[in-house]
Protein backbone atom coordinates (compact mmCIF):
# COMPACT_ATOMS: atom_id res chain seq x y z
CA UNK A 1 0.00 0.00 0.00
CA UNK A 2 1.34 3.48 -1.28
CA UNK A 3 0.91 6.82 0.86
CA UNK A 4 -2.52 8.42 0.35
CA UNK A 5 -3.15 12.25 -1.25
CA UNK A 6 -1.91 14.55 0.89
CA UNK A 7 -5.64 16.39 1.41
CA UNK A 8 -6.32 12.47 2.79
CA UNK A 9 -3.05 12.06 5.34
CA UNK A 10 -4.16 16.24 6.35
CA UNK A 11 -7.48 15.10 7.09
CA UNK A 12 -6.46 12.05 8.90
CA UNK A 13 -3.61 14.03 11.08
CA UNK A 14 -6.82 16.74 11.95
CA UNK A 15 -9.18 13.56 12.90
CA UNK A 16 -6.74 11.58 14.77
CA UNK A 17 -6.20 13.37 18.05
CA UNK A 18 -10.11 13.58 18.18
CA UNK A 19 -10.38 10.15 17.25
CA UNK A 20 -7.96 9.46 20.49
CA UNK A 21 -9.73 11.62 22.93
CA UNK A 22 -12.78 9.97 22.31
CA UNK A 23 -11.83 6.49 22.85
CA UNK A 24 -9.97 7.26 26.12
CA UNK A 25 -13.49 8.86 27.04
CA UNK A 26 -15.30 5.98 26.08
CA UNK A 27 -12.71 4.06 28.10
CA UNK A 28 -12.75 6.07 31.38
CA UNK A 29 -16.55 6.59 31.51
CA UNK A 30 -18.02 2.80 30.99
CA UNK A 31 -19.15 2.75 34.31
CA UNK A 32 -21.42 6.39 34.02
CA UNK A 33 -22.03 5.81 30.05
CA UNK A 34 -22.19 2.64 27.00
CA UNK A 35 -18.95 1.87 26.68
CA UNK A 36 -16.13 0.62 28.24
CA UNK A 37 -12.56 -0.89 27.97
CA UNK A 38 -13.39 -2.96 24.72
CA UNK A 39 -15.55 -0.21 23.07
CA UNK A 40 -13.02 2.36 23.26
CA UNK A 41 -10.31 0.79 22.79
CA UNK A 42 -12.26 -0.23 19.34
CA UNK A 43 -12.12 3.28 18.88
CA UNK A 44 -8.84 4.08 19.54
CA UNK A 45 -7.72 0.93 17.09
CA UNK A 46 -9.96 2.70 14.56
CA UNK A 47 -8.50 5.93 15.02
CA UNK A 48 -4.39 3.95 14.42
CA UNK A 49 -5.99 2.11 11.11
CA UNK A 50 -6.88 5.36 9.93
CA UNK A 51 -3.11 6.65 9.98
CA UNK A 52 -2.45 3.26 8.73
CA UNK A 53 -4.67 3.68 5.63
CA UNK A 54 -3.39 7.28 5.17
CA UNK A 55 0.76 6.94 5.53
CA UNK A 56 0.63 3.29 4.41
CA UNK A 57 1.93 0.23 6.49
CA UNK A 58 5.78 0.40 5.76
CA UNK A 59 5.82 4.18 7.36
CA UNK A 60 3.69 3.07 10.30
CA UNK A 61 5.40 -0.07 10.98
CA UNK A 62 9.17 2.51 11.23
CA UNK A 63 7.03 4.34 13.96
CA UNK A 64 5.35 1.46 16.10
CA UNK A 65 7.79 -1.73 16.66
CA UNK A 66 5.86 -4.97 16.85
CA UNK A 67 7.22 -5.66 20.20
CA UNK A 68 5.81 -2.38 21.32
CA UNK A 69 2.14 -3.69 20.66
CA UNK A 70 3.16 -6.90 22.46
CA UNK A 71 4.28 -4.83 25.69
CA UNK A 72 1.18 -2.97 25.60
CA UNK A 73 -1.22 -6.04 25.03
CA UNK A 74 0.62 -7.70 28.10
CA UNK A 75 0.28 -4.61 30.42
CA UNK A 76 -3.26 -4.68 29.76
CA UNK A 77 -3.75 -8.21 30.46
CA UNK A 78 -1.34 -8.30 33.84
CA UNK A 79 -3.36 -5.14 34.80
CA UNK A 80 -6.51 -6.62 34.36
CA UNK A 81 -5.80 -10.14 36.12
CA UNK A 82 -3.44 -8.28 39.11
CA UNK A 83 -6.70 -5.82 39.44
CA UNK A 84 -9.12 -8.94 39.58
CA UNK A 85 -6.61 -10.93 42.23
CA UNK A 86 -6.21 -7.93 44.83
CA UNK A 87 -9.59 -8.06 46.05
CA UNK A 88 -9.41 -11.80 46.77
CA UNK A 89 -9.39 -11.29 50.11
CA UNK A 90 -13.46 -11.74 49.84
CA UNK A 91 -14.02 -13.07 46.29
CA UNK A 92 -12.40 -12.69 42.78
CA UNK A 93 -13.09 -9.62 40.99
CA UNK A 94 -14.04 -7.72 44.51
CA UNK A 95 -14.33 -4.03 43.98
CA UNK A 96 -12.27 -3.63 47.16
CA UNK A 97 -12.28 0.60 46.41
CA UNK A 98 -15.65 1.34 45.80
CA UNK A 99 -16.37 3.63 48.63
CA UNK A 100 -13.01 3.29 50.59
CA UNK A 101 -12.20 7.21 49.93
CA UNK A 102 -9.07 6.36 48.37
CA UNK A 103 -8.66 6.60 44.13
CA UNK A 104 -11.69 6.24 42.77
CA UNK A 105 -13.28 5.52 45.70
CA UNK A 106 -15.61 8.29 46.87
CA UNK A 107 -18.53 7.43 48.24
CA UNK A 108 -21.50 8.92 45.94
CA UNK A 109 -24.30 10.89 47.05
CA UNK A 110 -27.47 9.54 47.89
CA UNK A 111 -29.89 8.71 44.35
CA UNK A 112 -28.56 9.20 41.19
CA UNK A 113 -25.01 9.60 40.10
CA UNK A 114 -24.53 13.04 38.51
CA UNK A 115 -21.19 11.25 36.82
CA UNK A 116 -18.36 11.30 39.40
CA UNK A 117 -15.32 9.46 38.05
CA UNK A 118 -14.30 8.73 41.39
CA UNK A 119 -17.37 6.49 42.25
CA UNK A 120 -16.14 3.76 40.79
CA UNK A 121 -13.80 1.51 42.60
CA UNK A 122 -12.01 -0.60 40.40
CA UNK A 123 -13.98 -0.12 37.15
CA UNK A 124 -12.17 2.54 35.49
CA UNK A 125 -8.89 0.61 36.27
CA UNK A 126 -10.11 -2.62 35.01
CA UNK A 127 -11.49 -0.67 31.88
CA UNK A 128 -8.31 1.17 31.02
CA UNK A 129 -6.58 -2.21 31.37
CA UNK A 130 -8.87 -4.07 28.78
CA UNK A 131 -8.52 -0.97 26.66
CA UNK A 132 -5.32 -1.38 26.64
CA UNK A 133 -5.15 -4.51 25.64
CA UNK A 134 -7.64 -4.45 22.93
CA UNK A 135 -6.05 -1.06 21.11
CA UNK A 136 -3.06 -3.06 21.18
CA UNK A 137 -4.93 -6.76 19.70
CA UNK A 138 -6.71 -4.68 17.19
CA UNK A 139 -4.18 -2.62 15.61
CA UNK A 140 -1.63 -5.65 15.60
CA UNK A 141 -4.54 -7.26 13.44
CA UNK A 142 -4.97 -4.41 11.36
CA UNK A 143 -1.51 -3.81 10.68
CA UNK A 144 -0.41 -7.26 9.58
CA UNK A 145 -3.22 -7.46 7.21
CA UNK A 146 -1.98 -4.18 6.08
CA UNK A 147 1.68 -5.61 5.59
CA UNK A 148 0.46 -8.76 4.25
CA UNK A 149 -1.73 -7.01 1.82
CA UNK A 150 1.12 -4.31 0.76
CA UNK A 151 3.57 -7.41 0.22
CA UNK A 152 1.50 -9.39 -2.13
CA UNK A 153 0.76 -5.77 -4.18
CA UNK A 154 4.27 -5.85 -4.68
CA UNK A 155 5.26 -9.36 -6.42
CA UNK A 156 1.66 -8.52 -8.42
Amino acid sequence: MSEMSKIVRTISNSLFPFIMIYGLYVIMHGHLTPGGGFQGGAVVASGCALILVAYSSGWVFKKVKESNLSILESIGAIGFISLAFLGIGVTFFYNFIAGSGLLFGEIPPVGPNSGNLNTAGLLPLMNLSVGLKVIAGLFAIVAVMAFVASRRMRKK
